[in-house]
């Protein structure tokens, strides 16, 4: 082996440690240190290993937020979640009104059928009425034709007439109200005038005759009473 030989295989032997010692100087440089192990600086010293807040997770790093520390931070958080309970009434908010809409519409709906409804029986009414009044009106053609061929008949025919009329009346739930020889009563009744009697308050003399159905007045009874001395 000649010097020049002996130089290089020296040389040759000697780069790959020094390549090694590099790389591992670079993988000293770089690995990252677990817990509770140690780790070499570049020079190969022994460092220790500590964990950042980040890692550990115990803590929050408010550096990038200026000004910024837990309490204003629990102030944030409380202040966002106000903010979603915001969201959340105004959508219960526009759910009642949604609902609220829809109910306006059914009642809308039920007083206009309600009304339909009235005007219908009313209808009725006024029909059933004039159907039971028709033969009143036969009634009277058939009592003037024969008081006019002699006039002694007209009366009786009138007060044929008359009594269909308070049948008809009974038929349809009126009750007549307000006869000679009946106790006033101011709940049916209207005086016009008072003159002297035996009693008080006795009806002596009808103008007009009243109606009532049930406990409802249809029209009072106009009449003239009694008063003592």
């Amino acid at each position: 082996m000649t010097d020049n030989d002996s130089k290089n295989g020296k040389a040759a032997d000697q780069t790959p440690d020094s390549e090694t010692g590099e790389n591992a100087g670079e993988n000293l440089k770089f690995t990252p240190a677990r817990d509770g192990e140690t780790t070499l600086d570049q020079d190969g010293e022994i460092i220790d290993a500590e964990l950042t807040d980040e890692e550990d997770g115990e803590d929050t790093d408010f550096s990038g937020i200026p000004g910024m520390d837990e309490g204003m931070f629990a102030q944030v958080q409380e202040m966002m979640g106000k903010l979603e309970r915001v969201d959340e009434l105004e959508k219960e908010n526009a759910d009642l009104r949604h609902r609220l809409g829809r109910l306006a519409a059914d009642f809308e709906g039920y007083r206009t059928r309600m009304g339909q409804d009235v005007d219908a029986a009313q209808g009725q009414g006024v029909a059933k009425a004039t159907e039971r009044l028709m033969p009143v009106y036969d009634d009277l053609e058939r009592a003037v034709t024969m008081g006019s061929e002699d006039p002694a008949k007209l009366i009786p025919g009138v007060q044929a007439v008359q009594g269909k009329v308070l049948s008809i009346f009974a038929s349809l739930g009126l009750e007549a109200t307000g006869k000679e020889g009946e106790a006033f009563d101011p709940q049916w009744h209207e005086a016009l005038q008072a003159v002297p009697g035996d009693e008080d308050d006795r009806i002596v003399q009808v103008y007009q005759l009243g109606f009532r159905m049930g406990d409802r007045l249809v029209r009072p009874a106009r009449v003239v009473v009694s008063r003592k001395g």
